[in-house]
C-alpha cells in the first residue's frame, strides 16, 4: 500500500504550486460589469486533495478507480480527508483541476533538457479490438494503429526523457499518427536540445533537416539494408543507453496503469493520463543511464 510518508511528499509539493497558481490567477481574474470579480465558490475538496487522490491512485496495487476511491480513500484515509465527498461528486470536481494538474507536471513534476534526450511511442488502446467498432465514447477521435505489439484502436503516447529518467515533454495523438510526423515534433523540439537518441523508427531525413537548425541532433541505430556509417563512441555508448525510455513505458504501463479500458469519457481518459506521467514522476525507481555512464577521454570514430 502507499507510504504516508510518500502521500505528505506529494500532497505538500501540490499545496504550494497551487497557493502560488491562485496567487497568479487572482490577479488576471475576470470583473462582472458591477465592479465585482467573477464568483469562484470553493469545493469541500481543495484542489490539492483532488491533485493528491489522482496521484495517489498509480501508487497503489489497486486497477479500478472506483474501488480505490470507496475502500481506501473514503476509509483507511479518512483521517486524512476529513471532508471526503461521493464518488460521484468527486468525478464531478476532478474535471476543475485538469489544467491546474497540467501546469504542475510540466512546471514542477518533469525534468528539463540536459542534452543527451531519448524518445519513443507507446500505444494506449482504449478497447479490444474486437470491440473498435462499437466503442461509443471515443467514436471519431481514436484510430486503430500498429506498433511492435500489433493492431490497437486507440491513441499513441510520445515520451521524450533525459538521461536522469525524468519525462521533458509529451504529445499524444491517434494511433495512426506516425513517430515521424513533423507535427507531432513541432510540439516536442520546444523543450529540447543536443543530441536526440531513438531507434530505428525515427529514420528519416526530412526529420533530421527539420530539427538539426535547432540545435537538435537526431541519432538512430541503422537498419540491415542501410549502408554503415561512422558513428561517434560517445554516440554508440549513448544509443545502447535508449533502454531507460523503454522502463518509463513499461512504469507507466504496468505500475501507474495507464492503459485499461474503463474509460467512461473523454475527459477521464485525459485526467488518467495525466495523472499517471505526474505519479511516474515521484516514483522511486526511476530508471537512470546516469548510473551506468561511460566516459571515455578519447573520441573514436568506427565502422
Amino acid at each position: 500500500m502507499i507510504i504516508r510518508d510518500k502521500i505528505t511528499e506529494i500532497f505538500c509539493a501540490v499545496d504550494e504550486f497551487c497557493k502560488l497558481y491562485e496567487f497568479e490567477t487572482a490577479k488576471s481574474a475576470l470583473i462582472d460589469a458591477s465592479g465585482r470579480k467573477k464568483r469562484n465558490r470553493k469545493a469541500r475538496l481543495s484542489d490539492s486533495e483532488i491533485i493528491t487522490i489522482l496521484l495517489m491512485y498509480h501508487f497503489g496495487s489497486f486497477r479500478n478507480f472506483k474501488h480505490f476511491y470507496l475502500m481506501y480513500i473514503c476509509q483507511s484515509m479518512r483521517r486524512d480527508f476529513p471532508d471526503v465527498v461521493s464518488y460521484n461528486r468527486f468525478n464531478e470536481l476532478q474535471g476543475r483541476v485538469f489544467f491546474k494538474m497540467m501546469f504542475f507536471c510540466k512546471l514542477v513534476a518533469f525534468g528539463h533538457c540536459t542534452g543527451v534526450s531519448y524518445a519513443d511511442s507507446t500505444m494506449i488502446p482504449v478497447c479490444h479490438n474486437v470491440r473498435r467498432y462499437m466503442n461509443r465514447v471515443f467514436k471519431g477521435i481514436a484510430k486503430d494503429g500498429k506498433g511492435t505489439m500489433g493492431w490497437c484502436h486507440g491513441f499513441k503516447l510520445h515520451l521524450v526523457c533525459n538521461d536522469r529518467g525524468e519525462i521533458i515533454t509529451f504529445c499524444l495523438t491517434p494511433a495512426n499518427v506516425d513517430d515521424r510526423d513533423l507535427g507531432v515534433w513541432k510540439v516536442l523540439s520546444k523543450e529540447l536540445y543536443g543530441k536526440l537518441f531513438a531507434d530505428r523508427g525515427y529514420i528519416s531525413q526530412r526529420l533530421f533537416d527539420y530539427l538539426f537548425p535547432d540545435g537538435i541532433q537526431v541519432i538512430t541505430g541503422l537498419k540491415g539494408n542501410m549502408k554503415n556509417k561512422l558513428m561517434p563512441l560517445w554516440d554508440k555508448l549513448e544509443l545502447r543507453k535508449r533502454y531507460v525510455i523503454e522502463l518509463i513505458n513499461d512504469q507507466l504501463k504496468n505500475k501507474a496503469n495507464l492503459v485499461h479500458s474503463r474509460h467512461r469519457s473523454i475527459n477521464g481518459f485525459l485526467i488518467n493520463l495525466v495523472s499517471a506521467m505526474g505519479a511516474y514522476c515521484f516514483f522511486d525507481n526511476k530508471p537512470d543511464a546516469l548510473d551506468v555512464r561511460i566516459e571515455p577521454t578519447i573520441q573514436l570514430e568506427f565502422w
